[in-house]
């Protein structure tokens, strides 16, 4: 007994085990912030996670086909309706994508705070020990979190199945709002405008619907806005056809398969650009040449954007749109902080 004793006093006897590692958690605001919009933030993610597999998935049975139809060897476009289920594919996927600036703008930015501010959970806020600005960084920090990962993760899944046909391709136009606004980083800054703009007017109108209903208008202005411009973004590229002599057959110039052509027109012997629908009534191949001797028209010029400045005009245009939400989130917290009571 005495030995058991001892040995209980010096340790031999104690079988205790050291603490399990701890799994990190969330605590504090992160964890209020992430709790209170769990269901959203969870509901984006799980979503990510279905397109990423659905995109996974069918591009591993586009590179099937074209492993049998021997690509890059056999030319894609002459298997147009063997590709057309692969391209019916792209073109489901992408009209989901396109999408995900409004609905994110929508269903996670609108309610944000708007929700907080019209139930009054922000005047609780404002009465515990936070500081306002800790609870709005939170909830911004959180929301753009949520978006980042999930438009980085679709963009870059999306780019990576898109690119083994990007250029031979041709029914795929680059500069479309289908391919131009779901690759590279364009979708995360769109989303993450819309969603911050969402949020703005969430602070503004202080009330769930009614921000929900504004933050629609304002991500569809904001995509018409943005398709407008987009274009604007690239450097023109003109090529100009060799003279012929006024009443010859002019030969339009080559311009790179994949580009896109933004102009065509007839040139004069002066210089000046005439449009093609020049000598159009002409009813006979004569009657065009005398037309075209008339109009001195002595050879054509062509304006286009080469697909090679598709990635340029992309972080070009995406520059934009962030430094606006930096402008966004800046306004939020030296105007909006005050009406979060």
């Amino acid at each position: 007994m005495n030995a058991t004793k001892h040995a209980t006093k010096n340790g031999a006897g104690n079988t205790s085990t050291p603490p399990a590692a701890r799994r990190p958690r969330l605590s504090g605001m992160t964890w209020l912030v992430w709790r209170q919009h769990r269901a959203a933030f969870w509901t984006i993610l799980a979503a990510t996670v279905l397109c990423t597999a659905w995109m996974i998935y069918q591009r591993g049975q586009m590179m099937d086909f074209l492993d049998a139809y021997g690509f890059p060897a056999k030319n894609i476009n002459d298997a147009e309706t063997e590709f057309q289920p692969y391209a019916a594919a792209f073109t489901s996927v992408t009209t989901g994508l396109t999408a995900i600036p409004v609905i994110l703008g929508v269903l996670l930015g609108a309610p944000l705070l708007a929700s907080d501010l019209e139930n009054g959970t922000a005047k609780l806020i404002a009465a515990q020990s936070v500081s306002r600005n800790r609870w709005l960084a939170t909830k911004l920090a959180l929301a753009g979190l949520v978006v980042v990962v999930s438009t980085v993760t679709l963009s870059a899944v999306f780019a990576w199945w898109w690119n083994p046909i990007k250029a031979p391709y041709l029914d795929f136009d680059w500069t479309s709002r289908e391919f131009f606004n779901t690759t590279g980083p364009v979708p995360v800054a769109l989303s993450l405008l819309s969603v911050f703009g969402g949020v703005l007017i969430g602070v503004i109108l202080r009330r769930t619907l009614a921000a929900m209903v504004v933050t629609l208008g304002f991500t569809v202005a904001l995509q018409a806005v943005w398709g407008y411009f987009k274009l604007s973004l690239g450097d023109i590229v003109t090529a100009t056809s060799k003279p012929v002599s006024p009443g010859d057959l002019v030969i339009f110039p080559d311009m790179p398969r994949t580009a896109h052509e933004l102009d065509a027109s007839y040139v004069t012997g002066g210089g000046k650009l005439i449009d093609l629908t020049t000598c159009a009534d002409a009813q006979t191949e004569q009657a065009a040449q005398l037309c075209m001797k008339k109009a001195d028209i002595v050879g054509a010029s062509v304006d286009y954007i080469p697909m090679s400045q598709m990635s340029g005009m992309q972080w070009f245009g995406a520059s934009i749109l962030f430094a606006l939400t930096a402008g966004i989130v800046a306004f939020l917290f030296i105007w909006g902080r005050k009406r979060l009571v």
